[in-house]
């Protein structure tokens, strides 16, 4: 199996009659999947997400692809495949079109209604191409055919794509449920035939590579559901993916079947729920849900709520609702359903929801104690009878962190890939198909782009790094007058301190030295500005650590007079 190195500098220029896959994002993480293809000095891109930050990148919003690499060949690009509906894979697109808007989206038609209602709100209007299982489209170089693939979203795609260098599959997220509540299966058949035609290149998705077995169906959720119903005397609260059609319309149907009325919260949960319902992916009887200003009105034995958060995210309509943030106040005796998996990374946040929820009064029904959730991808067992099936001559791993790459890779080994034609690649690693067999040629950039408000790309690692040291230590000022011509201190030194710990009295012990180091300065005739701040903290810091075993942030500040 090859695998990243450090060393890895730019890859050569792609040998004629090659196919070039460059991934940007998903390999090493769990999010921000998208995959570059290159041919014949075309691109086509498969996906293009988010990924949602952790407790270490505070204040960020999102976090993005990194576009640099394709930057100034936008005008290449032939299009964007977009295999599903998922923030991972489609919450990217608004900020790539913002720079070429005219990129055309191709996709089923459940993902290109999620994909135009978001760029609504960033006033894009796209080109759109709707396709659906069994299509065929010729994009560029790229013949691009579509395979149904069943997730925990309607309408996913795996895509096969040929070129003269060969058939590349990329299978989306998927997995192999046989009862799948649309009816719609993995389609084994088209993958067979696929295999029949040779499959040069397999990116396949390794999100639960570790676990063994197969999925529980989706189905079986339905009795976990009405026995919660059954015993829940007040109002039931369900955190979900807001895209999470099939769960939703078992929540829709238990409601109904006792007698619950249903209210949607949260700006992306009513969008995305009014496009699966005017789509007729979610089927919804006369009169079920309500507007929830409307909720008042009823008994709370009626009420259903429907909403966002169930991956503890802070702006997230449950979380506020555990933090007294929110109109609707949690009460002794509400039932609340986290009907969702936990994402890698947010498990403390998840878990401290919980708690919120719980010291209200809350009921909380969640993985862990109750079978609320089925994954949405392909376990051990599936991705062996996958691998079985499809044969590819050349494997590489995709969306996961480094222990699912590596345990789909050994999957892929113990089906009779050769080693040598395993790829297990990290985002920026660039993977040539040439002649039959891929290898890694080089790596280009392929770094976190923050999303932090309206700023995208302006906030970097070093201000995320000041971010941790102010939540985590605090800060103090320092303010001293000097005067411009001798460098002797007019006014101060004057100390304020804010989520450090200490106390503004405690620093009359240091001032002395920090006055008398400046002093000593201006003897030396060192007064630049500059060079005094530096001595400032130099002093401040060195004092708060020996006295406090602290490192707060410490801003110097010297007025020239």
């Amino acid at each position: 199996m090859s695998h990243p190195h450090p060393e890895l500098g730019r890859p050569p220029a792609l040998p004629k009659g090659g196919l070039r896959v460059t991934p940007l994002g998903g390999l090493g993480e769990i999010g921000r999947n998208m995959t570059v293809f290159e041919y014949g000095g075309r691109l086509l891109i498969v996906d293009c997400g988010v990924l949602f930050p952790e407790e270490e990148q505070p204040g960020i919003d999102l976090i993005l692809p990194d576009f640099t690499s394709i930057r100034d060949r936008l005008d290449d690009i032939e299009g964007i495949v977009l295999t599903h509906g998922h923030e991972d894979h489609i919450g990217g697109v608004p900020f790539l079109l913002r720079e070429k808007p005219d990129i055309p989206l191709i996709g089923s038609k459940l993902t290109l209604a999620l994909i135009e209602a978001k760029l609504q709100e960033h006033r894009i209007r796209p080109y759109t191409l709707e396709v659906a299982e069994g299509h065929r489209e010729r994009v560029g170089p790229f013949d691009c055919e579509f395979v149904a693939v069943n997730h925990s979203i309607p309408d996913a795609l795996a895509v096969a794509i040929r070129t003269p260098a060969g058939m590349v599959v990329h299978t989306g997220d998927f997995k192999m449920d046989q009862l799948p509540l649309d009816g719609r299966l993995t389609d084994l058949h088209a993958f067979a035939r696929l295999s029949e035609e040779g499959i040069d290149l397999l990116l396949a998705d390794s999100t639960n590579a570790e676990v063994p077995g197969f999925v529980p169906p989706e189905r079986d959720i339905s009795n976990v559901l009405r026995q919660v119903f059954a015993n829940a005397r007040k109002r039931i609260i369900v955190a979900s993916f807001a895209s999470h059609v099939h769960r939703i319309q078992q929540i829709l149907d238990a409601a109904h079947e006792y007698g619950r009325r249903v209210a949607f919260v949260g700006r992306s949960m009513v969008r995305n729920m009014g496009i699966a319902r005017d789509l007729g992916y979610l089927k919804v009887p006369p009169g079920l849900v309500v507007d929830v200003k409307t909720l008042d009105d009823l008994p709370d034995s009626e009420v259903v709520l429907v909403c966002t958060g169930s991956q503890g995210e802070p702006m997230a309509a449950l979380s506020r609702m555990a933090n007294r943030d929110h109109q609707i106040r949690i009460v002794n005796g509400d039932t609340v359903i986290l009907a969702s998996s936990l994402i890698p990374g947010n498990e403390n946040a998840v878990y401290r929801v919980i708690n919120g929820l719980t010291r209200w009064g809350a009921n909380v029904v969640h993985k862990g104690n109750a079978k609320v959730h089925v994954s949405g991808h392909a376990s051990a067992g599936e991705l062996l009878y996958f691998y079985n099936i499809c044969r590819p001559k050349n494997l590489m791993p995709v969306h996961g962190e480094w222990r699912h790459l590596r345990a789909n890779a050994e999957l892929g080994a113990l089906t009779g890939v050769p080693h040598d034609r395993i790829v297990i690649a990290e985002d920026g690693v660039v993977v040539d198909l040439v002649e039959g067999k891929a290898k890694i040629t080089g790596k280009v950039q392929a770094g976190y782009v923050y999303v932090d408000g309206l700023s995208v790309g302006d906030v970097g690692e070093p201000a995320l790094k000041d971010r941790k040291i102010l939540g985590d230590e605090g800060i103090i000022s320092v303010f001293v007058v000097m005067d411009s011509s001798t460098g002797k201190i007019t006014g101060g030194p004057h100390v304020q301190a804010r989520g450090s710990g200490i106390e503004d009295s405690a620093f009359a012990a240091v001032l002395p030295k920090v006055t008398e180091a400046l002093e000593r300065s201006a003897q030396d005739g060192v007064v630049e500005p500059h060079q005094m701040q530096q001595l400032i903290r130099r002093t401040l810091g060195k004092w708060v650590s020996d006295t406090y075993r602290r490192r707060p942030m410490i801003l110097p500040v010297v007025v020239e007079v």
